[in-house]
């Protein structure tokens, strides 16, 4: 028969807590309301370049090894470099803008000028886009007064410069209405490209629209940055411009934007036409 052995008694230590060595936290540092947190502004300097939209930030970092970058007029080639708020980054010589990038389209009305401020105090196309986002927006290039259709805000400066300077001739398609029926020698001759105030004027396209009995609406197709180029055209052969509707522009369309109205560009919009400013960069 096995006996069991007695437990043996746990012996049990009280610590007065009073007696251990006291336990020393490092200080933490206080911020006091209204001081800046250190870095807390501070960004690495090709994330910077890719929030302006104009490329990732592995093509940034290329972009700072080449030296095509300054930071408050120093050329900076050291990846991993911090900017901040009150540093003044260029690529070349377009200075780059921190705000995040935005892309808008508006369908503009008849009645408002293409400009940011009017002296005169005449509707500007700013008032229609009001309120819709926090970052400074301004039209891509100009519709005159009384031309309606597409026109893009952004504050990506150098989309914008791609898309507007002359050499690089965006793809653009007119609706035109004029005062009477447009002639087939006209016609021919418009398609043909003429002489106008000694420039060279030749369009891509002309034709008439619909079933092409009604020689009074016209859709022109150019790439030309020409100023007020449809209206000087139909006006050198003597026709009135009664109605001028921008329809396409840099591969966007009016589909499902009424006049008046107006919408952020969709990330695939955005790409195209980050695409279509690298192929005529």
């Amino acid at each position: 028969m096995k006996t069991e052995r007695p437990k043996r008694a746990e012996k049990v230590i009280k610590l007065d807590r009073a007696s251990l060595p006291e336990k020393r936290s490092a200080p933490k540092k206080v911020i006091r309301r209204g001081e800046n947190r250190p870095d807390s502004d501070q960004m690495r300097l090709n994330k910077y370049i890719s929030n302006s939209g104009i490329c990732s930030r592995r093509e940034a970092d290329k972009l700072i090894e080449a030296g095509a970058v300054s930071v408050n007029g120093k050329v900076v080639t050291e990846l991993g470099t911090k900017v901040g708020p009150g540093d003044k980054i260029q690529y070349g010589d377009q200075t780059i803008n921190r705000e995040k990038p935005k892309y808008l389209l508006l369908n503009k009305p008849k009645g408002y000028i293409t400009t940011a401020d009017d002296p005169e105090k005449r509707k500007t196309v700013m008032s229609l886009v009001a309120g819709a986002c926090k970052e400074r927006i301004y039209p891509v290039g100009r519709l005159d007064r009384n031309t309606t259709g597409l026109l893009l805000f952004t504050n990506d400066g150098m989309i914008a410069k791609k898309l507007t300077h002359p050499r690089y001739g965006i793809k653009k398609i007119y609706h035109v209405e004029i005062d009477k029926n447009l002639t087939r020698i006209d016609f021919l001759k418009i398609q043909e490209g003429f002489k106008l105030e000694d420039e060279q004027v030749k369009v891509d396209s002309i034709e008439y629209i619909g079933d092409g009995k009604d020689k009074k609406q016209i859709g022109l197709e150019l790439h030309s940055g020409q100023n007020r180029i449809v209206r000087r055209i139909f006006e050198h052969f003597e026709y009135k411009v009664l109605r001028l509707d921008r329809v396409y522009y840099a591969g966007l369309t009016k589909k499902n934007l009424p006049r008046g109205h107006w919408r952020f560009l969709e990330e695939q919009e955005i790409n195209m036409l980050k695409m279509i400013s690298s192929n005529i960069g």
